[in-house]
């Protein structure tokens, strides 16, 4: 999260827009009525820590099987209403 730089109050986006694949360019208005400041930022990608991995084909995960109901002939009452 930024802060203002001026009064250290968080600040919100009103507007951005990429620049590039990498690269945002964001407005920011600081939250702090009395400061008010706007400025603007630049947010980019500067290194990838790991890449995603392409798998070709995933493979299911194995489920178990359903165990049969161990009760049986409860619904066959003669006491049914």
């Amino acid at each position: 999260m930024m802060r203002c730089p001026f009064c250290r109050t968080s600040v919100h986006v009103r507007t951005s827009c990429y620049m590039s694949d990498s690269i945002k360019e964001s407005y920011l208005q600081c939250e702090n009525v009395l400061c008010s400041a706007t400025f603007k930022t630049y947010e980019s990608i500067f290194e990838v820590i790991r890449s995603p991995v392409v798998d070709e084909k995933l493979t299911p995960v194995p489920t178990a099987p359903v165990a049969p109901r161990r009760v049986k002939g409860c619904y066959n009452s003669s006491f049914r209403h």
